[in-house]
């Protein structure tokens, strides 16, 4: 049964997270939190960005009064969130260098240890049980920051970042809330209402982007969810839960290191590019196509590959959807190319 708090605890988040980022809106120029347009942007116009800091509050602010157990039991969890928040504040007014950020998102993962949030255990394959023992912390790390990466360069168009975020941890209160876990679930529902307090913000044409201290932020709070929820569901069940981001960074990474090119070469030749090429630059009809790639790919993980035993098959399964997407949008993009230079 739902609690009646946990309602008014939705509507709050939703109603203070439009509040907070309305307030960021009206004094972004003066802390340097805006967005101005370049060559591989999507806007044309000087845009406020920060939008994470009105996420951040509305969550941490409404959620800890309703819930303060849940938060006193993860202190650690939400001691890393916030590190990863302050940084991406920080790149958001002022550029901070990659090593700091790796830095602080290492510095966080080791954090969640302490709550014993990490991956100790990768699930079945073959009736064979892969540990990790002593490289538990590497492999969590790499999880940690690649996704959180990889989220990060989604973050492209008009409302496709927060609802990207919002599909994919819909999929894990669910997770969390069909296994009795407040944390999962309570955080989740917490993000979600905050999440769309700011969609209404974002839609294209768009009065406020997300920045980094959404993007990063979002990007490890998924992460760190992500690994609690492990749990409960096979863990192949994820990359299916947050298809979108890791396709996305996989194809693009291996496009530009098979041209020679560094795999962090900033271009347009993401997923969301592709597509917006295609239709004709609107943004909007992109952003719903993407939504619905992902929640195809959502529920795959949620009522295929979360009860499974094995994993062996969902894995090459996704290894076979890798190799697909990258073979039609790799030629989409030579397509696209080859119109350019006629």
């Amino acid at each position: 049964m739902i609690e009646t708090k946990l309602y008014i605890m939705s509507f709050l988040s939703f109603l203070f997270s439009i509040i907070f980022i309305k307030i960021i809106i009206s004094y972004a120029k003066y802390f340097n939190l805006i967005d101005i347009p370049n060559e591989r942007s999507s806007h044309i116009k000087i845009t406020p960005r920060g939008a994470g800091i009105g996420i951040f509050l509305s969550v941490f602010t409404i959620a800890p009064f309703f819930y303060i157990s849940i938060f006193q039991s993860y202190l650690w969890a939400f001691s890393a969130i916030l590190g990863v928040f302050f940084i991406g504040i920080w790149d958001d007014i002022n550029e901070v260098s990659p090593k700091i950020k790796l830095f602080v998102i290492t510095s966080a993962t080791a954090l969640l240890s302490l709550n014993d949030i990490r991956i100790d255990i990768l699930g079945i394959y073959l009736g064979e049980t892969l540990s990790l023992g002593y490289f538990a912390f590497p492999f969590t790390l790499i999880a940690v920051v690649s996704f959180t990466n990889a989220f990060n360069l989604i973050d492209g168009l008009d409302g496709l970042s927060g609802g990207i975020a919002l599909i994919i941890i819909s999929s894990l209160a669910y997770i969390g809330y069909s296994n009795n876990d407040n944390f999962i679930f309570i955080l989740s529902i917490s993000t979600i209402f905050a999440l769309f307090g700011f969609l209404i913000l974002n839609w294209n044409p768009a009065s406020i982007f997300m920045g980094d201290s959404g993007s990063l932020m979002l990007g490890f709070i998924i992460s760190m969810l992500s690994i609690k929820a492990i749990t409960h569901i096979h863990p192949i069940s994820i990359f299916y839960l947050s298809a979108l981001p890791i396709l996305d960074t996989i194809i693009v990474f291996i496009r530009r290191i098979s041209h020679g090119q560094s795999p962090f070469k900033a271009d347009k030749s993401h997923i969301h590019h592709i597509l917006l090429n295609i239709f004709n630059n609107n943004i909007k009809i992109t952003v719903i196509v993407l939504y619905l790639i992902q929640i195809f790919f959502t529920l795959l993980g949620i009522f295929i590959f979360s009860n499974i035993e094995d994993g062996f098959w969902g894995l090459i399964i996704f290894i076979f959807i890798i190799l697909i997407f990258y073979q039609i949008f790799t030629k989409l993009y030579k397509d696209q190319l080859l119109n350019i230079e006629e």
